[in-house]
Order: C-alpha cells, then sequence, then structure tokens
C-alpha cells in the first residue's frame, strides 16, 4: 500500500488555498504575530503598515528561532521576586518562569 501526503497551503487572511504561501511575522504592543500569507496579501499588508514603518524607529531583529531579542528590565530578579512572593503568601515555584500573576502584585506592593 502506497501513502500520499497532500499539503494545502492556506491564506490565514482570506482562507484561499494556494501552491504557496510565506510565514510572516509582526509585533505591536509587545506582542509577537504570525501569519500565513500569499503574496498579493502581503503586499497589503506592507502597504497598510508602511507609513507606520518609515516613521518608526528599529528596535533590533529577530533571531532565527523567532523570537525577538529582549532589552534588560529593570526590576527584581526573579529570585527575589520568588522570596518576596513567599513572605507575601503566594505559592510560587522554586524553578521556571515566575508567573505574570506574581509580578503584577510586586509592581502594585511597590
Amino acid at each position: 500500500m502506497v501513502q500520499k501526503t497532500v499539503i494545502v497551503f492556506t491564506d490565514d487572511l482570506t482562507g484561499a488555498e494556494s501552491k504557496e504561501t510565506r510565514t510572516h511575522t509582526f509585533s505591536l504592543d509587545g506582542v509577537s504575530y504570525e501569519i500565513d500569507l500569499i503574496s498579493d496579501n502581503y503586499d497589503k499588508l506592507f502597504e497598510a503598515l508602511a507609513p507606520f514603518i518609515e516613521k518608526g524607529r528599529k528596535t533590533g531583529r529577530v533571531s532565527a528561532g523567532g523570537r525577538a531579542r529582549r532589552a534588560p528590565v529593570d526590576g527584581p530578579s526573579p529570585e527575589e521576586l520568588r522570596a518576596w512572593a513567599r513572605e507575601n503568601n503566594y505559592e510560587v515555584n522554586d524553578r521556571g518562569r515566575v508567573p505574570a500573576s506574581i509580578h503584577e502584585a510586586y509592581r502594585k506592593a511597590h
């Protein structure tokens, strides 16, 4: 028995099927987005953003892994946040990312 795999490319904006789409990334207000578009719809996206790109300031490039480089953040280290959270009766793991709810509670308290 032969198995056949068919790949269907779909434009995220219109849902139209195509022989090829490309994945494009952009960010707004600290949130990164990814969208698969055919070339015509990419042209529409670029035209819509062009005036803002022209007037905006570049802050760096996205790495090959698709993640934007982060600037150093002022504030407590994860260890300091964990210590503060425990002192204030929050549950927090010893490892991994400190939850946003704890960051927010810390900011409100300080």
